[in-house]
């Protein structure tokens, strides 16, 4: 739905544009005020419908070990390519990089169930939220010392998967850390923040998968 209708508007201001082109160079008044007066309730009627689908929309906690996981659809909603939480270990040292609070390190399946094309995803950025909606960011140097690591960006062909550890270093007193993983380029966030029900579209709720898990377990070394 919100492909078409974002299709839809793109094909009405083209026909727009040609149509006041044309009440331009014959001076046409009425054709003038009829296509800006279409444009601006068709653009209306959009624009209550992306909000309205994201104020609407809910945000779902993916477990670890969910083997559906998270799916990305990206512009052409394809939704082939997926992500999931296959483990989550603490630890307070990786190699001889110390922790300053506790490293999550976070092992992430990627897959497609694509029938023949060979995807991967785009730009993968992979990041903690917590409570109090602090960020964090990857500990790429603490990913250093676990070992070659697959990139994310990886192309896979149909049925094919990888997975790749990431390490986080977290507060030892941090409240429900979520994992937030987003993909594609700087267009791809532009046209999907005014795509209707996509989870990058303004004020929609995002699907994180779930690490506050007190039992989760630990190492004193990687």
């Amino acid at each position: 739905m919100g492909l078409l209708l974002m299709l839809m508007t793109i094909g009405g201001l083209l026909v727009a544009g040609i149509l006041f082109a044309i009440a331009w160079l014959n001076e046409s008044a009425w054709l003038k005020r009829f296509v800006l007066g279409s444009v601006a309730i068709w653009l209306a009627f959009y624009v209550v419908m992306l909000i309205g689908a994201s104020l609407l929309s809910t945000g779902k906690l993916i477990e670890v070990g969910d083997a559906d996981g998270k799916a990305f659809c990206g512009f052409y909603l394809d939704c082939h390519m997926h992500t999931a939480v296959t483990g989550v270990r603490k630890a307070t040292s990786i190699g001889e990089r110390e922790s300053k609070g506790e490293f999550y390190i976070v092992t992430v399946k990627v897959f497609s169930d694509a029938q023949a094309a060979t995807l991967g995803l785009l730009t993968v950025d992979a990041h903690i939220v917590d409570d109090a909606n602090n960020i964090y960011a990857r500990d790429v140097q603490a990913e250093e010392n676990l070992g070659e690591q697959p990139p994310f960006e990886r192309q896979i062909s149909p049925a094919d998967n990888f997975e790749k550890r990431i390490v986080f270093d977290l507060p030892a007193d941090v409240q429900n850390p979520r994992l937030d993983v987003r993909e594609g380029y700087g267009i791809d966030h532009a046209i999907e923040f005014v795509l209707i029900g996509d989870e990058d579209s303004i004020f929609h709720k995002r699907n994180y998968f779930n690490l506050a898990d007190t039992t989760l377990p630990r190492a004193s070394n990687d």
